[in-house]
């Protein structure tokens, strides 16, 4: 079952939460290596086949606090004045810092991303369209600005940018304090000076 449907009650709603909650502070004490659903259920005080219900590997937990964080985030906000490439850098900015200041859950959410089990594919697959989505946003609106085609094969390469960006902040190749100058950088590379 995938906690982020609407289809849960308010008590099966209440019991996700206080699993996701759980979930950052065993992250927080035990790193993402000595995690597990059944000891995150006992500190949420919840039994283990009740999380298992929900969540069928620490990776689609994880996976799913990230999500969670990522669909707190306010509409990208498109300031005409500023260049595309500021715009997409502040809405990369946004995403990136959503886990910056506490390393083990970034990197735990780096590996569970990358899960193969199809709880997290479908986190993974609604993640990166809302990440699109802001990105589209913070290019514009290609169709009056006549750089449809242009702005799909800027928009494909600052994805695979900060794919790879969030893959070596996960594994401890970049900081997080160097990510967002590092994004910024790059999407002025791809974009150059367009508005």
């Amino acid at each position: 079952m995938s906690s982020s449907t609407s289809t849960l009650t308010v008590r099966q709603a209440e019991t996700v939460d206080r699993l996701v909650d759980a979930a950052v502070d065993e992250v927080r004490s035990v790193g993402f290596g000595g995690l597990t659903v059944r000891n995150v259920a006992a500190r949420a005080g919840v039994a283990p086949a009740t999380a298992y219900t929900y969540f069928g590997s620490k990776e689609h937990l994880v996976g799913e606090v990230f999500y969670r964080r990522l669909m707190t985030l306010p509409d990208v906000a498109v300031d005409r004045r500023l260049s595309s490439a500021n715009r997409v850098a502040a809405a990369l900015r946004e995403v990136a810092l959503l886990v910056a200041d506490e390393p083990e859950l970034s990197a735990a959410c780096t590996i569970a991303l990358l899960g193969d089990d199809p709880e997290v594919r479908s986190l993974r697959d609604r993640i990166g369209g809302t990440i699109h989505r802001r990105l589209l946003a913070a290019l514009g609106d290609p169709a009056r600005d006549g750089k449809r085609d242009g702005n799909r094969a800027a928009l494909d390469a600052i994805e695979l940018a900060f794919s790879g960006a969030m893959l070596q902040t996960g594994t401890g190749h970049l900081s997080y304090d160097e990510l967002g100058d590092r994004l910024a950088a790059a999407a002025e590379l791809i974009l150059g000076g367009r508005r």
